[in-house]
């Protein structure tokens, strides 16, 4: 009996569902009692066309249109047959409500609605002069989505008060950042290119509520070019793991990992976006070895065959969500000054995952990104022996970090870019540590001579700015 041998309904679009087949482990069917029982709802996106890399480009990632799916007791059924266009279903934490992006008209921009899953008309949360795609839940009667702008999507969050009062931009570089999670600890899981603002591999970092802390989830960023090498989709499960794909395989960080881990899954094209049960299985978009379509799987991580749950031989289904009540994440407090500037300590530049310098930096140089992409020196400040530096540099701007030694000769520099908030107080352990490092408990030389941080703002650096 072949995978689509036995259909159990087909509506709005050919979605179908998996009826009973027989009892083998080597068939990839689930009977629709089984379905029903076993499983809630889960909402997803069908489209005929899913480009999931063209966010990153600020492109269209579904050309020809996209419709949210509600699977549940069997059957498929579009969630908000309304709207002309449904995509990036994101489920409150009571499990009561969809934030989605959507068109009213096939013509129209990318906008951020709501329904209730009980029931009634979609709503319109926000709308802009530009689409809005991706948006999320956040603690706090927050949303979290991407906004086009002319130099990419960018972050922002926004209040869920119908008139998208209170918006706050997290990402202060050129570029694009589309974001993929809310984490429980309230920060914001978002992919852009490697190096962050620079590059086109595709790589998740980490950002808090307020657009403080950006940082890499991890610092063992994938060598070479091409989708294959690139991360993306990243989803937290209830370990603490994040999830996503590496290519077109499945993979994971851990907290008890400083390195990726592969995710030994069947074979397939995993189009990203897991979803976790309440049992511990995994709803997964995947292309079996042979298809043209993106269709939805059950898995349980560890075993070695799936269960087809839906596909549409003329659309891909994918982005798939859970119907179900989940922890709201932490509420993140800001701790920003109103200032417009924020101070950096590095407790120690010569540490890094490659172990220590040989050579030891004499001084930092700070700069920024000018023009056409010109780095645009700010200033430079002195590197103590412990590999320490304390600087104050302009808020929500592009900076990099450039360690030379004695004779000014390059020993390590930042090849993408970062951002400090105005008014943050950020430390860091080392150049490239990774975020697994916690740092030694000694206070840093920098802070035993001085407390004033150098300015290296572009006005009183100890170089002053210039071009290279």
């Amino acid at each position: 009996m072949t995978r689509r041998a036995a259909i159990a309904s087909a509506v709005c679009g050919a979605v179908c569902v998996m009826v009973a087949q027989q009892a083998r482990t080597t068939v990839r069917g689930l009977p629709v009692s089984k379905v029903q029982n076993a499983l809630p709802a889960v909402i997803f996106t069908a489209a005929p066309v899913y480009e999931s890399l063209a966010g990153l480009h600020g492109k269209e990632r579904f050309p020809r249109g996209a419709q949210l799916m509600v699977l549940r007791a069997g059957r498929a059924e579009p969630l908000v047959p309304g709207l002309a266009e449904s995509a990036d279903a994101s489920v409150s934490f009571d499990g009561k409500a969809v934030l989605f992006a959507g068109k009213k008209q096939a013509g129209d921009l990318w906008g951020i609605w709501t329904i209730a899953l009980g029931g009634g008309e979609p709503q319109h949360v926000l709308a802009g002069a530009t689409d809005l795609i991706r948006p999320m839940w956040m603690p706090g009667g927050r949303i979290v989505y991407a906004r086009r702008g002319p130099e990419g999507f960018a972050l922002e969050t926004a209040a869920v008060d119908g008139v998208g009062s209170e918006v706050q931009k997290l990402s202060f570089l050129p570029g694009n950042f589309i974001p993929d999670d809310v984490l429980r600890d309230g920060r914001v899981l978002f992919e852009s290119g490697f190096p962050l603002g620079a590059g086109a591999i595709p790589e998740m970092f980490l950002v808090y509520a307020d657009g403080s802390g950006v940082e890499s989830v991890r610092c063992d960023h994938p060598a070479g070019r091409g989708q294959d090498t690139g991360r993306e989709h990243g989803r937290q499960m209830a370990s603490g793991d994040i999830v996503f794909t590496h290519g077109s395989r499945l993979a994971r960080f851990t907290s008890a990992l400083a390195d990726e881990a592969p995710v030994a899954a069947p074979a397939g094209d995993y189009a990203g976006d897991a979803a976790e049960l309440p049992d511990g299985r995994w709803v997964v978009s995947v292309r079996e070895p042979g298809e043209k379509r993106d269709a939805l799987a059950v898995w349980k991580p560890g075993t070695a065959a799936m269960k087809m749950m839906a596909w549409d031989g003329e659309r891909d289904l994918v982005e798939p969500v859970v119907v179900a009540a989940r922890t709201v994440p932490n509420r993140h407090p800001s701790g920003l000054h109103d200032w417009t500037t924020g101070n950096l300590l590095a407790l120690n530049a010569r540490l890094s995952r490659s172990g220590m310098l040989n050579a030891a930096p004499a001084t930092v140089r700070v700069e920024t990104r000018g023009d056409k992409g010109r780095a645009v020196v700010l200033g430079t400040a002195p590197v103590e022996k412990d590999g320490s530096f304390f600087v104050q540099a302009k808020g929500d701007e592009p900076l990099r970090f450039v360690l030379l030694d004695a004779q000014g000769r390059t020993v390590r520099e930042e090849h993408g870019w970062f951002w400090v908030r105005s008014g943050e107080q950020r430390i860091c352990v080392g150049c490239h540590t990774g975020p697994e490092r916690a740092p030694d408990n000694r206070v840093p030389e920098v802070l035993l001579r001085t407390t004033t941080p150098v300015d290296v703002t572009g006005a009183g650096g100890t170089v002053g700015a210039g071009g290279r």
